[in-house]
């Protein structure tokens, strides 16, 4: 087994445990894979872009105090790779929980998470989410850079 192969079996499961832990209002299970050695950083879904691992915590805190009652919850991976100390995933994660106490709602998050080995292990240092766009239209990039729509 190559050393992505390995984190893809071994860390990632923790990874998807913790978050839907935290999506029942559950936070250790998180706090447990982020580093506390900065730099760390956090641009969530729900808007808020913290740097450094207090901000981040107080997030997360908040995080787990409005999510609760999730019955379903799955990673779906479309990228991975290391290099070195660092590692990355980019996917989506399928949920379906309660937002302060409400209804029961399906989600679909874009994430993005970068991983540092510290100490020989790994630990999350970076998290990007957010949410799909309505139109999921394929598009283009130009040469210069712009993006436009395929229509």
């Amino acid at each position: 087994m190559n050393e992505l192969e390995n984190f893809l079996n071994t860390f990632l499961p923790l990874q998807i445990k913790a978050e839907k832990d935290i999506h029942n209002g559950i936070l250790e299970p998180r706090l447990k894979l982020w580093t506390k050695n900065d730099p760390v950083t956090l641009f969530g879904a729900f808007g808020p872009c913290n740097v450094g691992t207090e901000a981040v915590t107080k997030t997360f805190e908040w995080v787990a105090s409005v999510f609760s009652n999730c019955s379903e919850y799955n990673f779906e991976l479309i990228a991975a790779d290391i290099s070195g100390n660092l590692a990355y995933t980019v996917g989506y994660e399928h949920s379906v929980r309660s937002v302060n106490g409400g209804p029961q709602e399906a989600s679909t998050l874009r994430v993005t998470h970068i991983y540092r080995r510290e100490n020989d292990e790994w630990k999350i240092v970076h998290r990007h989410a957010d949410f799909l766009p309505k139109d999921q239209s394929p598009s283009e990039v130009s040469i210069t850079g712009t993006v436009e729509n395929a229509r």
